[in-house]
């Protein structure tokens, strides 16, 4: 049975910078929580549109495959692999990426960006929208109520935490 989740969060940059850094898969490792330890193994990037290109040579667009590496369990040296491709790019609206091989039965996070303002400053609406399924039935829907939701969140929180540091390097 497939779940449901999704995250949004406002940034006080424009569009065009946040999605650059979203965009550019080597910014993954840095928005996980450091005890994932994920670490990017490889990027087979497919470039994104031509105009796209001209602003950020770093995008990886649709097509691009990448290999990361994290840990199962925060601080214990198991790892898993997780290799996904983007299957969406829109240059400054959003990508969405599938799991090809990875710890779920299926994934599809769609990243998406629209500007906004807030409290009188214009800024950056980030949503993500993240249907997966665990597989295993009945052990996996267990695992997925009492901890790989939990997790997802806490990954999100501290996005969150870390996004606006991020982005003003």
């Amino acid at each position: 049975m497939a779940a449901h989740i999704e995250f949004e969060q406002w940034v006080p940059f424009p569009p065009d910078r946040v999605f650059a850094f979203f965009s550019n898969p080597e910014n993954l490792p840095r928005i996980m929580p450091a005890a994932s330890g994920a670490v990017l193994l490889s990027i087979n990037r497919a470039a994104p549109p031509a105009s796209a290109q001209m602003v950020n040579d770093k995008a990886a667009g649709t097509g691009s495959i990448l290999v990361t590496s994290f840990r199962v369990v925060p601080l214990l040296p198991l790892r898993r692999e997780w290799i996904a491709r983007i299957t969406e790019f829109e240059w400054n609206h959003h990508f969405a990426d599938v799991q090809q091989k990875g710890p779920f039965k299926s994934w599809h996070h769609r990243h998406e960006f629209a500007a906004s303002l807030k409290d009188g400053q214009m800024g950056t609406n980030i949503r993500d929208v993240i249907d997966y399924e665990i597989g295993f039935g009945v052990l996996g829907r267990l695992a997925g109520a009492l901890f790989v939701r939990r997790q997802l969140e806490c990954t999100f929180q501290e996005r969150q935490r870390k996004l606006p540091d991020l982005l003003r390097i």
